[in-house]
């Protein structure tokens, strides 16, 4: 059995009585107050108010606790809540039904109803804070754009002398290097002179050194000027010993009966010189 507080003095008959009621109904039960409040759907501060007094007890809320408690006929314990109803008492007595109790977060906007005066309060502050905000976004912005205006001028006055300077500097500019020319072969000449029944083409006096395909220099050239003078073009005199080269000395080689090996050798030397 539960250890019910005293109900207010200034509680009417009426309402007296259908409080014991419904806390006979309740001890009946079995239920504790959050279980009851599981059940109905009303949370347990209401119930608390309801079976403390404080607050009548909407019929539905009465018609539940009998129908758990039990009471198949609740008609004459609903015949009491309607004459608790109408002498219930002053305003302050009276209290809308609550709000069925779906989560544990519904138990702190129920608080909150209680005491509107706190969110008016907490939002007066919200909008004192959101306008502070505001105000500082606003001149924070306003300094940035002016920040940056600045800055942009600042640098079209630099192009501006940067332009001008080059401009300027640009007529004592060094004009550019001419590219140096690509390095030639040396020239070579064929200066054909007969001196002790050899001929000589005044580029090298040499009858032993070999001469082979890819060389280049004053042999390649005395070569040259020799197989021209026998009737064997090599080409240009370029010192180059190359395909038209090498043509002309194997041609040579053959026609007087040497190893034809495109090298130009004692033997071959020999042959050009005779």
């Amino acid at each position: 059995m539960s250890r019910w507080k005293k109900l207010p003095a200034q509680l009417d008959p009426c309402a007296r009585q259908l409080v014991i009621r419904l806390r006979r109904l309740k001890d009946h039960s079995g239920l504790s107050i959050r279980q009851l409040a599981a059940r109905t759907g009303y949370s347990p501060k209401s119930w608390e108010r309801y079976l403390g007094g404080r607050t009548l007890p909407p019929r539905e809320a009465v018609e539940a606790l009998a129908r758990i408690a039990g009471d198949d006929d609740p008609t004459r314990l609903l015949a009491l809540h309607e004459v608790a109803a109408e002498g219930w008492g002053s305003p302050q007595h009276r209290e809308p039904e609550p709000e069925p109790e779906s989560e544990p977060g519904m138990e702190v906007l129920s608080a909150g109803a209680e005491n509107p005066a706190a969110p008016h309060g907490r939002s007066l502050l919200i909008a004192l804070v959101a306008g502070a905000v505001t105000l500082v976004l606003a001149v924070s912005s306003a300094v940035l754009i002016t920040v940056r205006i600045m800055n942009d001028n600042n640098d079209g006055d630099h192009d501006n002398n940067s332009g001008s300077a080059t401009a300027a500097m640009a007529p004592l500019a060094a004009p550019p290097a001419s590219p140096s020319p690509a390095p030639t072969q040396p020239p070579y000449t064929c200066r054909l002179k007969r001196v002790d029944g050899l001929w000589y083409a005044g580029n090298s006096r040499t009858r032993e050194d070999t001469v082979v395909y890819g060389n280049v220099g004053v042999e390649v050239a005395e070569a040259q000027c020799l197989l021209r003078r026998a009737g064997f073009s090599p080409g240009g005199i370029d010192g180059e010993f190359g395909p038209l080269t090498l043509g002309a000395v194997k041609t040579l080689q053959k026609h007087a009966g040497l190893h034809v090996d495109g090298m130009v050798g004692p033997h071959t030397w020999k042959v050009l010189r005779g």
